[in-house]
């Protein structure tokens, strides 16, 4: 994401979404927790907008995504967005369904690693966008439910299935896609949809203290690893290993690289700059 803007000042106040920042970690909070955290229409595009606002923002230098109360967050509001949907045409559906998928492209896209920090329930959208985030930090109350096909719609909803073979496998994620059982923390942690089981209460403290830990770190390193987990999904191994080439020629020119050997050599820690 290129930090260059135009003549759009950045937001000062989102509507739909808690954001706090410290010490280069961000962290957002879907804040409606009489609603388990249901995603509305607003829910979506203020998060598809802000994570181009923190793409662009070099402070930025890791994510956390978290939930209110009792839950990280229970997908699209029944009311606010199932129910309006059957009132829309098929270019007003278009529309939203490209923009739950913008989402998710953003996420994977951005230049910072993304930590979920899932507690309680994660179902439908709210399911695929921890799936998105680079790392799934849970504690033991945590569920995951691939809701789609039990409201009548594909499994394979906002790149849930790109994504989740690539996560678990394909035979794992075919029986979460097709049939939309819950899969509880335990038996995520088992097939690998985990990054870190916690205990109980603590899934946020773990993503938070994750995220410091990444941002006091050589964050280009970071974002470039990123950008080529995402991009070499796909790609034959001739095309991956030129790709890997050219980015590692780019940062052994970069100031971390340098400042690696003198802190070695210097025997002491080295002072990332991200550069």
């Amino acid at each position: 994401m290129s930090p260059f803007t135009g003549s759009t000042a950045a937001t000062e106040r989102w509507h739909h979404l808690r954001l706090t920042r410290q010490d280069g970690v961000a962290t957002v909070t879907f804040d409606r927790p009489e609603k388990l955290n249901a995603l509305t229409f607003g829910a979506y595009a203020d998060l598809r907008d802000l994570l181009a606002e923190l793409s662009r923002d070099r402070s930025v230098r890791a994510l956390v995504l978290g939930g209110e109360g009792r839950g990280f967050c229970s997908g699209g509001d029944v009311d606010e967005i199932i129910g309006a949907t059957l009132a829309m045409d098929a270019a007003q559906l278009l529309d939203f369904n490209r923009m739950t998928g913008q989402v998710v492209r953003a996420i994977r896209e951005a230049p910072f690693p993304v930590i979920a920090a899932v507690h309680g329930v994660a179902a439908g959208a709210g399911a695929v966008l921890a799936l998105a985030a680079d790392f799934r930090i849970a504690d033991p109350t945590a569920r995951f439910a691939f809701l789609f096909t039990r409201v009548g719609l594909s499994g394979g909803d906002m790149g849930a299935a790109y994504l989740l073979p690539r996560v678990v496998g394909l035979g794992h994620a075919t029986r979460l896609l097709m049939l939309g059982e819950p899969v509880r923390a335990a038996e995520a942690e088992r097939i690998g949809l985990l990054s870190e089981l916690t205990d109980e209460g603590k899934s946020l403290v773990r993503a938070t203290e994750l995220a410091a830990h990444l941002a006091a770190g050589p964050v280009l390193a970071y974002a470039q690893t990123k950008a080529l987990l995402t991009a070499e999904l796909d790609m034959p191994l001739a095309a991956s290993v030129e790709l890997d080439a050219a980015t590692q020629a780019l940062l052994m020119h970069g100031q971390d690289y340098a400042e690696f050997h003198a802190a070695f050599t210097g025997k002491r820690p080295p002072q990332w700059k991200g550069r």
